[in-house]
């Protein structure tokens, strides 16, 4: 019986504090609305019961704002006061007085009060912290700045609330003194470069007027003058020019630390990298020719002399028409590397990039196929870079017509790595080579396998082909139009620029609405460009925007459009223009993110 009672006397407690609770939590909502909607008395009264029966900070917060709202100064005056006296270590109630008299416009005894507070700070850095948050909290930034400042007094010590300083500098737009907080942490904290290059970074991404990463590049530059010893600030500067795609400055950093700290290369090397992704050449070019000058005993001497002659090729190549004398002189020095190091595994990617010019450029078709069976038949080669000589072989067979043998081998490349990349490289282009001799079905079915493939770049490439095969059959459902501009996209593949013109016009006779007419004109700009004819390039570009708009070539076409433009025409402003129109009107293309950049550096903004 004992037992029972005691049970039914816990129940009713609990339902007694459940319902105490669910009181006020009922209460706390219903305060908070009248607060939200500005009806403070009403506020006042609720958030009154609710803090005396519970001196909770989240309640006094509420209950003080709604006293200032209201005017009742006096009583808010009250209430900070009594926390205050009961609470002297905890400054923040101070500041809070403060607040309440700037409210009541008496800003002198603020100011008195706000100075007292800093006055009261002991040697505890989590006060200092707080009070500091108290003052940021009500906007009196500056008395944040100074509590931080008189810390570092009673600390004595000046290694302290960098990156707190930093934040309130930055939050009012002082940036030059944001930076130094930033940098004075860095050469106290050498550890901790990731974290402060990491919040830099996101700091320099919200930089419109470049403000900040002038104030940053110019308190590097002062400390690196007063001491050219001090490492972390050039690795910070290193590290700010790469952010901001300044590789000829980069470059210079690069070198210098290089040399200070005997790196053997490393950092030269992986920046000559990131200018051949960035497609920045003539600085790649520098950073080569550097690492080989180091001899023959750096590491990177061999790959450096492969790598240097890869990005001349490239260089010369990104400029339409393709400079034929440029790229036989860069061929002989390819042969004479070979000759000098020999047909092994170290050169075997020299091996296949100089097949590559001999076969696509030079019309040395034999002299192009013997180098890659020379390359395959290297047996100590890694797999892959063999496998990437096959692909090269079978792309040269089928440049000279030679479909089933290039088949073969790519199939033997698509079996042999199956689950790899290079095999869905392999696979593609077997089924583009479907497409270019009319077995639209075969290729169709190998290109929705390849959809799934983990490259990106292989499964949107295959999606493109399948499209175009799926949605431009003719209107009887025969493939008589798409036949045309494949075997037009198979001369093109094999240099017969003109025979492919002449294909593509085949298509006009097949009727006005014909729906490859868009991607006939698309097409016809790209031979136009090919061979140099900027100005036709762009008018046919533009007569497919006009007429194709809303065509999945559109955005294609005003990203091409926009291009030559910028690189081949000089006229910065149409180039804006297209590449404005291209994001505001396509969002969803692949190349929106490229064109609102292209915009902004032309634009003259600094692009992270």
């Amino acid at each position: 019986m004992k037992n029972t009672v005691r049970i039914s006397l816990v129940i009713l407690c609990l339902l007694f504090l459940t319902r105490g609770f669910a009181q006020n939590n009922t209460d706390e909502q219903l305060a908070i609305q009248y607060y939200t909607d500005k009806e403070y008395a009403k506020a006042v009264e609720i958030f009154e019961q609710l803090f005396n029966k519970k001196n909770n900070a989240y309640y006094y917060v509420y209950y003080l704002q709604s006293l200032i709202e209201m005017g009742d100064f006096k009583k808010a005056e009250k209430i900070v006061k009594k926390l205050q006296h009961d609470y002297p270590n905890d400054l923040k109630y101070l500041v809070d007085l403060g607040y309440v008299y700037i409210s009541s416009n008496e800003p002198a005894k603020a100011k008195d009060i706000f100075e007292d507070a800093i006055k009261k700070i002991t040697a505890n850095s989590q006060q200092v912290i707080d009070l500091a948050n108290a003052f940021f909290m009500r906007r009196q930034t500056e008395y944040a700045i100074n509590t931080y400042k008189a810390g570092r007094k009673v600390l004595k010590t000046s290694a302290v609330f960098n990156m707190e300083l930093a934040y309130i500098y930055e939050s009012t737009g002082n940036f030059p003194d944001m930076m130094g907080e930033l940098l004075d942490f860095a050469e106290q904290n050498a550890s901790s470069m990731t974290s402060i290059e990491y919040y830099l970074q996101n700091s320099l991404n919200n930089d419109p007027e470049n403000k900040k990463n002038d104030a940053l590049r110019s308190q590097l530059l002062q400390r690196i003058q007063r001491n050219p010893e001090l490492i972390t600030m050039i690795e910070m500067l290193y590290w700010l020019s790469l952010q901001q795609k300044e590789f000829d400055q980069a470059y210079t950093q690069a070198k210098s630390l290089d040399k200070r700290q005997n790196e053997k290369g490393d950092r030269v090397y992986n920046l000559a990298g990131i200018c051949l992704s960035n497609k920045n050449y003539d600085v790649a070019v520098k950073a080569f020719e550097y690492l080989i000058s180091k001899g023959p005993e750096n590491v990177y001497y061999l790959t450096s002399q492969i790598q240097l002659l890869n990005t001349k090729y490239l260089k010369t190549t990104s400029k339409l028409p393709v400079n034929i004398t440029e790229l036989s002189l860069i061929e002989k020095e390819y042969h004479g590397l070979l000759q000098k190091e020999g047909y092994n595994s170290f050169t075997i990617e020299l091996i296949r990039n100089l097949a590559h010019i001999k076969a696509f450029y030079l019309n040395e078709l034999p002299d192009a196929i013997k180098l890659l069976e020379q390359a395959i038949a290297i047996k100590d080669a890694n797999p892959n870079i063999l496998a990437e000589c096959k692909i090269e072989l079978a792309d040269v067979l089928l440049f000279s017509d030679d479909v089933w043998e290039a088949s073969l081998l790519y199939s033997q490349v698509e079996k042999a790595f199956s689950n790899d990349p290079i095999g869905h490289q392999a696979k593609f282009k077997n089924a583009y080579l479907s497409y270019y001799i009319g077995e639209f079905d075969w290729a169709k079915a190998q290109l929705d396998v390849l959809k799934a493939s983990t490259s990106k770049l292989i499964a949107n490439d295959a999606m493109d082909l399948a499209l175009l095969i799926s949605e431009n059959r003719d209107e009887d459902s025969s493939t008589v139009g798409l036949s045309y501009y494949s075997k037009a996209d198979l001369l093109l593949f094999r240099n017969k620029d003109d025979l492919a013109m002449k294909t593509l016009d085949s298509i006009g006779m097949l009727g006005l609405t014909h729906p490859l007419n868009d991607e006939v004109l698309f097409k016809k700009a790209q031979i136009t460009l090919k061979n140099g004819h900027y100005t036709e390039a762009d008018s046919l570009l533009a007569k497919l925007i006009e007429f194709y708009p809303e065509d999945i070539l559109g955005d294609d076409a005003v990203y091409l459009e926009a291009q030559i433009n910028e690189a081949y025409l000089n006229n910065k402003a149409k180039a804006m223009a297209l590449y404005k129109q291209l994001y505001t009107i396509y969002p969803g293309s692949l190349f929106a993110s490229d064109a609102r950049k292209s915009f902004r550096r032309l634009r003259g903004d600094v692009i992270n």
